[in-house]
């Protein structure tokens, strides 16, 4: 395709990342213009974060992407032992001497203009990471606010929601967020079109009423999310009963508990409630973590920190 014909990765700082299975400076990478990735948005990511210097639930996450890969007819092999070299590689090359925050993407590739007549055979890999910023002991104590936004969650375009590189809903979400005099931190919460409760713009949603905890069901067209998926599975270990279901905004309003989870936030209470107006309520908890959010990030943050690997399901 002629060197012209090339982007910058990165906002012009420059930073170490892992291209194509190689540690690089951001500065040296060029992805062109004629990646299906730029042009169409064919392309999948996952975040995810350390304990340790060890990714944690990396099968899970990279199991998602190869299958997400192969419904685009991305020809892409997640390998974990190398994507966890790789990943310790540039962490070091970053200099980076504590937990770090880990965003793993994989591009159609060049195609050139029109869509594509075949499988994509040659996509990129780009790891980048960053350093975690220090630990907010308040945010899991006293939580933050969820507003209910007037942003629909989308219709999944093949069935199941991916982490695709198509990312406007979210993006539109979040402008959203912003622009409703939201408090500092805040998340939003998405109904799918019907009026069922579905996901934050960068969450999954849980709840507990009736002694039982609650999430969002996949029917909604949700993420389903890793962190979402070992919570459940904590919770039931734990002797919790679980439920997936549709629910409405009101179910949030009369619950005991409300969370959100997400790979490097982990579990975050939601200990206000606001709906479109902004009008405020609050979860039965009160203005502070629950009892069964509290014990069930206890036992997600011993999980990730005691060395858990492979998917024991």
């Amino acid at each position: 395709m002629g060197a012209a014909a090339q982007l910058p990765v990165g906002d012009g700082r420059s930073m170490k990342i892992g291209y194509n299975g190689s540690v690089a400076d951001s500065e040296d990478v060029r992805i062109s213009v004629f990646d299906h990735g730029f042009l169409y948005g064919m392309g999948l990511f996952e975040t995810f974060r350390t304990y340790g210097g060890e990714p944690y639930l990396l099968e899970r996450h990279l199991r998602r992407l190869e299958d997400g890969c192969a419904r685009l007819q991305i020809s892409y092999r997640a390998e974990p032992d190398r994507i966890r070299r790789l990943v310790r590689d540039v962490m070091a090359a970053a200099a980076i001497d504590g937990d770090a925050y880990v965003r793993m993407t994989v591009s159609a590739g060049d195609e050139g203009l029109g869509l594509p007549a075949g499988p994509y055979a040659s996509p990129s890999e780009i790891v980048m990471v960053k350093n975690l910023p220090p630990a907010t002991p308040e945010l899991h104590v006293r939580g933050r606010e969820l507003r209910l936004l007037g942003t629909p969650r989308n219709t999944p375009e093949l069935g199941i929601r991916m982490k695709s590189l198509h990312y406007m809903n979210s993006i539109a979400a979040k402008q959203e967020l912003m622009a409703s005099g939201a408090s500092a931190g805040s998340e939003g919460l998405m109904l799918t079109a019907e009026g069922w409760l579905a996901e934050g713009i960068v969450s999954n949603l849980f709840f507990v009423s009736g002694g039982i905890v609650r999430t969002p069901s996949l029917e909604t067209g949700i993420l389903p999310g890793i962190t979402r998926g070992r919570v459940m599975e904590l919770a039931r270990e734990a002797g919790m009963p679980v439920e997936e279901g549709l629910y409405r905004w009101e179910d949030l309003l009369e619950a005991d508990e409300v969370w959100t989870t997400g790979s490097v936030q982990e579990l975050v209470p939601a200990t206000a409630l606001a709906d479109g107006s902004g009008k405020l309520a609050h979860p039965r908890a009160g203005a502070a973590a629950g009892p069964i959010c509290s014990k069930l990030l206890g036992l997600y943050r011993a999980d990730a920190r005691s060395g858990w690997r492979i998917d024991r399901s």
